[in-house]
């Protein structure tokens, strides 16, 4: 197997143009069987093969920082083809040692002679995964070969290489190759869907998992396992006991954790058991405020999460050492930190990766600088986390602003950084999106990337959607209009078809833009317009919405509190969805919207920039009828009332009189693919580019 070597300390006369290969033994130093490799920007010319022995390790190596190969593309590009002379099969790595508890290939470690090597022109090699030596540094890839156009896929662990089938197919088969790379993977977060939801980190840490894991990862969610005390709980009744309790050691004791598990849709669903998860209210507070012990309660499950790989036997194996942490928001960042200080040190976890997604920066999980020692981390690891507040954003004058910032840990230890949408992996590096955090994303801008999330689209599809009362589809609109004369009978509207129908659903907080509609509706009212809002959150804006119905009867509904069949039929009943968010990090709602064909209204930010293209009429190619025309809605900016106003009129006149116009902005709209799939397979390059490069210690 060729592999693409990283110089260690020894090593240090690697510069480009040239790269080093070296092949450990058994393979002769004689095989000049590479050309090129291609990277996004540079094409290097030639490379060098040379023999070079395996390092052995010491009992306390250091690592140097190898050149990054994050811009490797998963395609290498080769003169001719290897294959095994004896089998027509992928070649295998050298190294016999299972990965993350699996069992190894029956066929053990893999070697082979110079007779056995056979090269044939203009094939190609698909890389499949990389090797890590003893160093913890890459060494190389493992390639899968193809032979006169047709793909050999990976050998799968537990089969012969001689008993797997080829694909007919030529694309299949490299789409199958390529998806080949299977990784251990472990999500963090604080909640899960269906287990506990409260936004949009449910949904993306209930979906996600779903879709790497149908494409070849083994996959594992470690959540707490919250009990309320209300019907709710009942969700985790699939759930039973694996009686393997731990012992953490933080705040200054040994906290007992146990785990449950649940093994649905091809994902271990893991649940840390502990009295602190078990109390009325939400994840994070109830109707009284936030829980003061939240940083006990996710310290423990940080802790746990780290420790749930090597110690739980799911289906039979654990995950291992070599597995890739997805740590969501600041309640799983410890994760990061607690590899780098306390396991990596020691030999565990040298293997393993972590990788943070900011959902949403403005929640940080900032305590207290005196808190720092009941974390269980070495005292020396403070730098990571510490954090002083500006002079302004401090009490009095005496206070240093001193304190704890658990995501600034993550975001400074982490291998990789993604955000929920590329517009906000660039908003959050302003002075304006960062919320204190800016500096440091700069500095590691490098490894920072931006991933649209995507949406269930079997939940959310208009065609089988049994919440609403006609089902329909981009070929066939009639039942929309159906949809909206049921909305309008259930909330006690006048029954009007023609009427355009605008719509919220959301929180009623200032970050969703309640403020700007607040001020906005006196001067809308006067237009022909019905307006519905579903959502709760600040009391002041659900009195706010029941007041204003009482003013405007005919023409305003406000539903306080949340409604799943509700915000369904709302979706699925109005002309145009508003969104009018200060800021985004991705949002859900305007994809559900254009699944649905109805027209997102948004204000031009974070993820609802990436996502809403604004509707140009007099696109080049467009015709009378408008079905060549571009967009999916409309975008305004700056956040004020009148650029507000400005786009929804917009939006309403084209409805009135451009019909053919507002029949291919819902049909653009409803064929996107805003699938868990297309959001998965981004996650994978990041994942392997994790892996490329070496940890972070």
């Amino acid at each position: 197997t060729p592999f693409l070597y990283t110089p260690h300390t020894h090593n240090t006369t690697l510069s480009l143009p040239f790269l080093y290969f070296s092949l450990h033994d058994p393979f002769p130093p004689s095989l000049d069987f590479v050309h090129r490799i291609r990277m996004e920007s540079l094409e290097i010319p030639r490379l060098l093969l040379h023999h070079h022995p395996h390092p052995r390790a010491s009992s306390s190596p250091t690592p140097s920082r190898p050149l990054s190969n994050s811009r490797f593309l998963p395609q290498l590009v080769f003169p001719s083809n290897l294959k095994k002379a004896t089998k027509n099969a992928t070649l295998r790595s050298i190294s016999g040692d299972t990965d993350g508890g699996s069992p190894a290939s029956p066929e053990g470690p893999v070697s082979f002679e110079d007779d056995e090597i056979q090269q044939r022109d203009e094939d190609r090699a698909l890389l499949l995964s990389r090797e890590m030596d003893d160093f913890g540094s890459l060494v190389g890839f493992r390639l899968a070969t193809t032979d006169s156009g047709k793909t050999t896929t990976d050998t799968p662990r537990g089969l012969r290489s001689d008993e797997v089938e080829e694909p007919e197919d030529k694309n299949v088969g490299e789409d199958k190759a390529q998806t080949r790379v299977s990784h251990n993977i472990v999500f963090v977060t604080s909640e899960a869907a269906p287990y506990s939801k409260t936004g949009g980190l449910a949904d993306v840490c209930g979906s996600l998992p779903i879709a790497l894991a149908g494409r070849g990862h083994r996959v594992m969610v470690i959540s707490p396992r919250y009990q309320h005390g209300t019907a709710a709980d009942k969700k985790f009744s699939g759930a039973v006991d694996l009686d393997r309790n731990i012992k953490v050691f933080c705040f200054g004791a040994a906290q007992e954790v146990g785990f449950y598990h649940e093994y649905r849709e091809g994902v271990d669903w893991v649940f840390v058991d502990h009295p602190s998860f078990h109390r009325p209210g939400n994840p994070y507070g109830d109707k009284i405020g936030t829980f003061a012990d939240n940083q006990f309660r996710f310290t423990l499950l940080s802790h746990a999460a780290c420790e749930a790989p090597l110690v739980l036997p799911l289906g039979g194996f654990t995950y291992g050492e070599k597995c890739l942490f997805l740590v969501n928001d600041w309640h799983a960042s410890l994760v990061s930190v607690l590899l780098a200080a306390k396991y990596r040190p020691y030999g565990v976890y040298k293997d393993a990766r972590s990788i943070l997604v900011i959902h949403n920066i403005a929640h940080q999980g900032v305590e207290p600088a005196i808190t720092y020692g009941n974390l269980g981390l070495p005292h020396e690891w403070y730098g990571a986390l510490g954090w002083v507040f500006p002079t302004w954003a401090r009490t009095h004058a005496l206070d240093t602003g001193e304190a704890v910032n658990f995501l600034k840990g993550a975001i400074v230890t982490a291998d990789r950084i993604v955000t929920v949408s590329k517009g906000y992996s660039w908003e959050i590096t302003t002075n304006e999106g960062g919320f204190g955090l800016h500096e440091i994303l700069r500095d590691r801008k490098s490894i920072l990337n931006g991933i649209t999330n995507g949406i269930d689209v079997t939940e959310w599809d208009p065609s089988s959607d049994e919440h609403l009362a006609s089902n329909y589809s981009a070929d066939d609109l009639s039942g929309k209009v159906k949809c909206k004369v049921a909305l309008q009978k259930e909330l006690g509207l006048p029954v009007r078809p023609d009427c355009p129908m605008i719509g919220f659903v959301g929180r009623l907080d200032y970050q969703k833009g309640i403020e700007l509609i607040r001020v906005a509706i006196p001067e809308l009212m006067q237009d022909d317009v019905q307006f519905v809002m579903l959502g709760s959150g600040n009391p002041i804006y659900e009195d706010w919405m029941r007041a204003t119905e009482s003013i405007y009867k005919d023409k305003f509904r406000g539903w306080v509190g949340f409604n799943v069949p509700v915000s369904h039929r709302i979706t699925a009943g109005c002309d145009i969805l508003l969104m009018p968010s200060t800021f985004e990090p991705c949002g859900l709602n305007q994809l559900y919207a254009m699944r649905y064909g109805t027209i997102p209204v948004v204000h031009e930010t974070g993820g609802l920039r990436d996502t809403v293209q604004n509707f140009n009429p007099f696109a080049v190619g467009s015709n009378a009828e408008g079905c060549n025309a571009e967009g999916t809605g409309w975008t305004f900016t700056p956040l004020t009332k009148e650029s507000m106003l400005v786009a929804l009129r917009y939006a309403i006149q084209t409805l009135n009189e451009h019909k053919s116009s507002w029949e291919g902005l819902m049909k653009r709209g409803m064929t996107r693919d805003y699938t868990w799939e297309n959001a998965a397979t981004q996650y994978e390059q990041i994942i392997e580019w994790a892996f490329m490069d070496p940890p972070y210690c």
